[in-house]
């Protein structure tokens, strides 16, 4: 069974970008590619405990096990070893991705508070769109009380888009709510 979200872009985004920009080739028609989840933690390096919860959450979040992302330099300013656990992050694709955006716009956005839209500068030229998020605690999946610490993460939404004009309209009728 497909995704929700998957469906309504095979049934009416991919019909209306086609109209917007007027493809000449199916191929071009822009498609979400993965979804990256980034979470950096470099207070880790002192409490392990810290790292485990953060790949426990970032399992129930994304529905998918996360990579344990690694120092690639020591730096001494801030007490850095090669090689010492960074952060965590996962890589969505395929039917786990359109869930998590289905849930990401639907559920979890609206739980910001004072929440008027996402900003539209977050665009990087190449069509993909960037944000942050401040907790973890706006998921559903997180239990409030049994969180240790407030943890933010990094959103990454990658598309085949050449421009972000394209891009914009892509996840605009994919569910993204944009500021007005």
């Amino acid at each position: 069974m497909a995704a929700r979200l998957q469906e309504t872009y095979k049934n009416e985004v991919y019909k209306s970008l086609l109209e917007k920009f007027k493809y000449e080739n199916v191929n071009q028609i822009p498609k979400l590619e993965k979804i990256t989840i980034n979470m950096g933690l470099g207070e880790a390096k002192d409490n392990t405990k810290l790292m485990e919860s953060a790949v426990e959450e970032l399992a129930l979040i994304s529905g998918q096990r996360p990579v344990v992302t690694k120092a690639k330099k020591s730096i001494a300013n801030f007490k850095v070893r090669q090689g010492q656990p960074v952060g965590a992050k996962v890589t969505l694709r395929g039917d786990n991705m359109y869930v998590f955006a289905d849930k990401f716009f639907n559920i979890v956005l609206p739980r910001v508070r004072d929440f008027r839209g996402v900003s539209n500068n977050s665009f990087d030229g190449r069509g993909n769109y960037s944000m942050g998020l401040k907790e973890q605690s706006i998921f559903p999946e997180i239990v409030y009380d049994k969180l240790d610490t407030v943890k933010g993460m990094n959103i990454i939404f990658t598309t085949t888009a050449k421009t972000d004009e394209e891009a914009h309209a892509l996840l605009e009728l994919l569910g993204m709510p944009f500021e007005k």
